[in-house]
């Protein structure tokens, strides 16, 4: 133990050169102890307590407690005690036991909005921390890429706090500074290394268009819906919504089929802003997944506005006195219009599905994907559509609006030829072959319905590309439908087995038509039909068996006197005494 003491000694002495220079990759350190205890579920708390934890083991280890048993005595790293670089990592530990709480202060004060001052108070000692370590740092025993990394978390720290005390001039220099640091480090540093960094100029993004919105830049709210539609976090739609939360300020009234009704919830008119923007962002979306993530998050807010309003219907229906109004109030007028809207972002979103399910469906059935897609999917989106269309038609004020109903009738015969269609695949996938042609007709007598009508409403003029389908949906109900009618006469269970063994041409040997012509290429190649060889089994008549029946007809002469005198002549001595005594003779 003594002279592990004097090794260290002799080599602290000695360490004035640049071989004792410390190189420590801190962003590399805080993302690897993040996902590894709890941030990769978001549980701060959980990090947090690794933190402390961490903090305690450090301090052992290097003999640099803060007091003794006494009491407390804080103990501050300095230039002048940092003779190992585990001493960085106090300040930086602090600095992240620090964030952790914030953070967890920032997830709790969503119910309990007074823990928003703990968490700035808790922000601010992680930027002190954060300017202490860059400060260490800058000493000579640490290398270029350590004092960069230290100056960037520390930018980095400051700006997260000036973001949440929403001084954004201040928040965006800082982050702008963060981000401009990590960006030269990327390209000095290998492929390996630049991943980490690179992710971390993209998470910084959000935060700074965020900020230019606030400073004044107006393209910076359209920035943001499009980095959610590539990446759909969950800061992103934060900052989102907060965005939404100013701009509904400024919508007071919305107007519908020549209508205009005014809107008193905020959460309608937050939810009528996003989808104002919802084509946008939807339209740019990179392939089917991210569209459909957009359309589940602005259907969920569209039940929210709905359910909201049915709530303030509710209590306003206790206070007034029943009248029958001339006319559909103007908040009945508007659920009408919500409901509608989450109808035909149903229905959009449906057609999404049917896209996705189509291309799964041809592929399986051409053999190029093992994912099974059965047409029991597509009857089940059309007939949610159907169903869909039937509840639009039911809307109040929607009675007399000709023009409105008629394009719904037409959407509904539409969707029922695509759901006849896939329900008659599946009854012939399950041997019904009558069904599957009632089916089929059913499904032409809806296409010949729709076939040459065109939306002439506006709300449903973007549909006109599913009517543009039935001519190509004409022709798949043709072939199926003359495919199950032979099925049906036929009867058979498997037409495709059945049909599998007709040959046009006769598999036939020579030898065995000799009285037909048939033409045979095979006679003139190298192996010609003419005989099978060996020739077939067959069976042949085997050695008769006779039987002599003629002598059951035969009548043999008499042979009674010849055995009578054979017993007469050999009676001898026995029968001269019966023939005396009187016995032993015939009666």
């Amino acid at each position: 133990m003594e002279q592990t003491k004097i090794f260290t000694t002799i080599d602290t002495d000695s360490s004035k050169g640049p071989e004792s220079i410390y190189t420590v990759p801190l962003l590399k350190l805080i993302k690897e102890a993040q996902q590894q205890h709890g941030l990769r579920h978001g549980d701060y708390q959980r990090y947090r307590t690794y933190c402390s934890s961490r903090l305690h083991r450090l301090r052992k280890v290097l003999h640099f407690p803060q007091g003794d048993r006494k009491g407390f005595k804080k103990r501050e790293v300095t230039l002048d005690n940092l003779k190992d670089e585990k001493f960085i990592y106090l300040p930086l530990i602090q600095a992240e036991r620090a964030w952790a709480y914030a953070m967890q202060l920032k997830q709790e004060s969503n119910t309990e909005p007074r823990k928003k001052f703990h968490l700035v108070a808790r922000l601010r000692k992680a930027v002190s921390h954060s300017s202490h370590l860059e400060y260490i740092c800058q000493s000579p025993l640490c290398d270029a890429r350590t004092k960069l990394e230290a100056q960037a978390y520390s930018a980095w720290m400051q700006g997260a706090l000036f973001f949440e005390l929403q001084e954004w001039k201040q928040a965006s220099e800082k982050l702008v500074m963060s981000q401009t640091i990590y960006e030269k480090m990327a390209s000095a540093l290998n492929e390996d290394e630049q991943i980490l960094y690179k992710q971390r100029v993209e998470e910084l993004n959000p935060n700074l268009r965020y900020c230019a919105y606030n400073i004044g830049d107006s393209s910076a709210q359209q920035d943001l819906l499009n980095m959610r539609s590539k990446g759909g976090k969950s800061e992103l739609d934060a900052l989102i919504a907060q965005t939404r939360e100013k701009q509904a300020a400024s919508l007071l009234e919305v107007t519908w089929r020549g209508r205009t009704v005014p809107v008193r919830l905020e959460k309608i008119r937050v939810f009528l802003l996003a989808y104002q923007s919802f084509d946008a962002s939807g339209g740019k979306a990179n392939n089917y997944d991210a569209k459909l993530s957009v359309y589940e998050t602005i259907l969920l807010d569209c039940k929210e506005a709905i359910q909201a309003l049915k709530e303030d219907l509710a209590a306003a229906a206790k206070i007034k006195v029943d009248v029958q109004p001339s006319q559909l109030g103007s908040q009945q007028y508007l659920l009408s219009y919500l409901t509608y809207l989450r109808a035909i972002l149903t229905i959009d979103r449906n057609l999404v599905m049917v896209d996705v399910f189509k291309k799964n469906f041809a592929a399986y059935q051409s053999g190029e994907s093992k994912k099974v897609a059965k047409p029991q999917e597509g009857v089940k989106l059309y007939e949610a559509m159907v169903q869909l269309s039937g509840e639009l038609q039911q809307l109040q004020g929607m009675e007399n609006d000709k023009k409105f109903r008629s394009d719904l009738e037409l959407l509904v015969k539409v969707f029922k030829a695509f759901r006849c269609y896939y329900m008659a695949l599946t009854c012939q996938g399950n041997r019904q072959w009558a069904e599957a042609l009632a089916l089929y007709q059913r499904a032409e007598t809806y296409i010949t319905q729709s076939e040459g009508k065109k939306l002439e409403d506006s709300d449903f003029s973007k549909y006109s590309r599913v009517g543009q389908d039935l001519a190509h949906l004409r022709s798949l109900v043709n072939s199926g439908k003359c495919a199950a009618h032979a099925q049906n006469i036929l009867g058979v269970e498997d037409i495709n087995a059945a049909m599998s063994g007709l040959s046009v041409r006769s598999k036939k040997s020579l030898s065995l038509r000799l009285d037909e012509f048939v033409e045979d290429v095979s006679l003139t190649s190298t192996a010609p039909n003419v005989i099978k060889l060996p020739p077939n089994m067959a069976s042949v008549p085997c050695k008769p068996l006779f039987f002599d029946l003629a002598l059951n007809h035969i009548d043999f002469p008499s042979l009674a006197e010849n055995m009578e005198n054979k017993k007469s002549t050999g009676a001898g001595i026995t029968g001269f005494v019966k023939g005396l005594w009187g016995w032993g003779g015939k009666k």
